[in-house]
């Protein structure tokens, strides 16, 4: 119970170091680059950079606040522009809540939800599909149709077994959409709209499948995905399980797939469209930790945890046109890496603002800054200590520890600080 106590008090007050703006009105704070040590002169290779890959939004926050703000061409502030497929992320969060309420279960059949013969599979290869599967694009539904978007049960046919493939397949995704709207007598516009709108401030509306919205609304999910489902101390998704399963790796077919969010820092990836497996992190030059919500023609919302940010990116394609993965990923990550530059002559580290790296961790993390005789315990949720360690060099070892979610406590010299970390 003492252990319960203590955790509740840091994590609290971890979390209350974020900054939320008001679910209302336009008002939202910021920070200067300046203070937190990042490197001011790259923001014009930055700005330029945005504009010439045709952007029309751009928005860094740290910690809830906004320390990067900038539109180009005619948009502006108060412009609404389309997620594309950035919006899986946001039905995946949906499908969380709804599930939180008991209207669904992601286990159940999707045939309990949209009728037996949703698809034109057999009746028996039909009933393998669940919603968990729509969430990691696991149903197994052909995608050799002339139209991947195509919903109508003629276009759904069966090639393999649900759970044994994996391929980015639209039309099984928007059927999310109509999963939950069967379960209540609200149309997906007022169902997003009650769970997120009143208490994030999140606005925007569904059309034909997509969401539209202004930048800020996208930078305000952003912010509630780095809160862990959590606004200004209330949890929105207080499903800590079925959070951590979003963004962490869902199947082992496309380790860099969680439950509709692209996830950075895995061993191998598959790209939309292809069943080739590539080797290394989906972002090279991004922190390892980094998950997104990732949409045709580069609509972005980087999410990391590490660093505290968040990044929303909107516009035409940068380059070619793509679903949701492009080369621009790794090119806007290379620039902001020189301007997050992270001069830790200028940055006050205090004990509670530590970093594990990178989180998710599969064998080791690090801490960082490290200080020689630095002694790190981690307990598990339940209060329970696994493991005491001094790390050599900042490196702990965790290759023994299970998949799931750990409380990482550290102390120097009286000093304690809490930090949670994630093993996929």
């Amino acid at each position: 119970m003492r252990f319960l106590l203590v955790f509740l008090f840091f994590t609290a007050n971890l979390k209350a170091q974020y900054y939320y703006p008001p679910v209302s009105g336009s008002q939202w704070d910021t920070v200067s680059p300046a203070s937190l040590g990042w490197c001011i002169s790259e923001l014009d290779t930055l700005s330029d950079f945005l504009e010439a890959t045709n952007g029309k939004g751009f928005i860094i926050l740290h910690k809830g606040k906004i320390a990067y703000e900038e539109y180009f061409g005619t948009f502006q502030q108060d412009s609404v522009w389309y997620w594309a497929s950035a919006g899986k992320a946001l039905t995946a969060f949906l499908v969380g809540m709804a599930q939180e309420q008991g209207l669904l279960n992601i286990d159940d059949k999707t045939s309990d939800y949209l009728g037996t013969g949703w698809t034109s599979a057999p009746t028996a290869k039909e009933n393998l599909i669940t919603i968990r599967q729509q969430l990691q694009m696991t149903t197994g539904l052909d995608y050799t149709v002339p139209d991947l978007d195509c919903v109508a049960d003629t276009c759904l046919l069966y090639r393999n077994d649900a759970g044994t493939h994996w391929y980015y397949h639209n039309a099984p995704y928007r059927l999310l959409q109509d999963v939950v709207v069967s379960t209540t007598n609200l149309t997906y516009n007022q169902f997003t709209a009650q769970q997120l709108g009143t208490s994030t401030g999140i606005t925007g509306f569904w059309f034909n499948y997509l969401f539209l919205s202004k930048a800020r609304s996208m930078a305000r999910f952003g912010l509630l995905a780095l809160s862990e489902g959590r606004w200004n101390g209330t949890p929105i998704l207080a499903d800590t399980a079925y959070f951590n399963d979003m963004v962490t790796p869902s199947q082992n077919l496309n380790e860099a797939y969680g439950y509709l969010w692209w996830l950075n820092g895995q061993p191998t990836f598959k790209q939309p469209g292809t069943d080739i497996v590539f080797n290394g992190p989906i972002i090279p030059s991004a922190p390892a930790d980094l998950y997104m919500a990732a949409g045709k023609n580069d609509q972005r919302i980087y999410v990391v945890p590490s660093e505290d940010l968040v990044v929303v990116r909107i516009g035409n394609a940068a380059d070619q046109s793509l679903l949701a993965l492009s080369g621009f990923d790794d090119e806007l990550w290379r620039l902001l890496g020189s301007l997050i530059c992270h001069n830790t002559s200028q940055v006050n580290y205090k004990p509670g603002e530590l970093k594990v790296l990178p989180n998710p961790a599969t064998d080791h993390f690090y801490i960082e800054p490290w200080v020689a005789g630095m002694e790190v315990e981690i307990y598990n949720l339940h209060g329970q200590r696994i493991k005491v360690a001094k790390p050599e060099n900042g490196r702990v070892d965790i290759s023994h520890l299970r998949r799931g979610a750990y409380l990482i406590m550290w102390q120097n010299r009286g000093e304690k600080a809490v930090s949670r970390l994630l093993v996929p």
